[in-house]
């Protein structure tokens, strides 16, 4: 099977042609920007039959001087969402999606794209639908704008078309985002150097700690591509956990999974903070009116499509994912 990932030494790209080569499939094209080459690291334990820089490939794919995949997974974009050039992003995110869209239309091959839960902007309503849909920023911007002109064309579509709605996902190979990597990432990182993890202070209505969010791990958000490739449904979908857990859920995880490691005890919250493990941090002045307090997919359409598996807890997830750093050094 010939298959093309996008955005493939990124993060969830790179989870997902790891988990491509789990079930025996190596004929994958990756595509990305090594202009940032550390990236090249997620891939070195992977398996492909060729690299192309994206700008190569689009324009190959405009030229339509590329022979015909079997399948498409469209992970590639700009996902800072404190891009302020909006030229950029709609560019990255917006024009490049709908160059791959219309060459997977005309060629008949199914297209998996990843999307954003990032469209619902303060929610409080995660549902795949218009009237829920106020993005805050122009990141969130470019990916409610491609998902427009897909449902534009839902009834006219010559091959499956499958928008996935990541919402906050962590996990394995994220290390060169930056700032924007999880907050589990950053937990574990301060955690190390400090000896303790800060969170915000209460906001939004919320406790010290207590603002939610739907954190997924990167394992199931690639169990759900590859039950579209599947079972390709054509169709707009949430992918999160359908869970909202606090930012202090997180934090506990990793401080008692560092514990763990050092053969100590596992603490309560009230005593993490009492010992000072957890620190509470005045909520800037920059976020308020663009901070998402609280998210929670409704996965009720991606159940419908019959993805049945449960998804990891925050607990049982960051606990697997600060063990994985462990032990690969990051």
């Amino acid at each position: 099977m010939k298959i093309i990932v996008t955005g493939a030494a990124g993060f969830i790209g790179a989870n997902n042609v790891k988990a491509l080569n789990g079930r025996g499939e190596t004929d994958i094209v990756a595509v990305d920007n090594l202009t940032r080459a550390e990236k090249f690291r997620n891939l070195t334990d992977c398996e492909i039959a060729d690299y192309l820089d994206k700008g190569e490939f689009v324009e190959l794919v405009r030229r339509r001087a590329l022979p015909k995949p079997d399948l498409v997974f469209h992970q590639g974009a700009c996902s800072d969402t404190m891009e302020s050039d909006g030229r950029y992003m709609l560019e990255n995110n917006y024009r490049y999606s709908l160059a791959l869209l219309d060459w997977c239309q005309e060629l008949r091959v199914p297209f998996i794209y990843a999307s954003s839960g990032s469209v619902y902007g303060l929610g409080p309503v995660f549902k795949e639908d218009r009237a829920h849909e106020k993005p805050l920023n122009v990141y969130g911007y470019s990916k409610f704008l491609f998902d427009q002109i897909v449902r534009r064309r839902m009834h006219a579509l010559t091959a499956p078309v499958i928008g996935l709605r990541y919402f906050n996902v962590y996990g394995p190979r994220e290390s060169h985002k930056g700032r924007m990597a999880s907050v589990a990432f950053h937990h574990f990182n301060q955690f190390r150097a400090e000896g303790k993890v800060r969170l915000f202070e209460g906001s939004h209505g919320y406790a010290n700690g207590e603002q939610r969010r739907d954190f997924i791990h990167v394992d199931d958000v690639i169990a759900i591509n590859l039950h579209f490739a599947d079972k390709p449904v054509s169709g707009i979908y949430n992918v999160g956990t359908g869970r909202a857990q606090s930012f202090n859920d997180v934090a506990l995880a990793v401080v008692n999974t560092m514990r763990e490691a050092n053969h100590e005890a596992p603490l309560a919250l009230a005593h993490a903070v009492a010992q000072g493990k957890i620190e509470y941090i005045a909520f800037p002045e920059a976020l308020r009116g663009k901070y998402q307090a609280y998210t929670q997919a409704d996965i009720a359409r991606l159940r419908a499509t019959g993805f049945e598996p449960p998804m990891q807890s925050v607990e049982h997830g960051t606990a697997a994912y600060v063990r994985w750093l462990l032990k690969n050094g990051v």
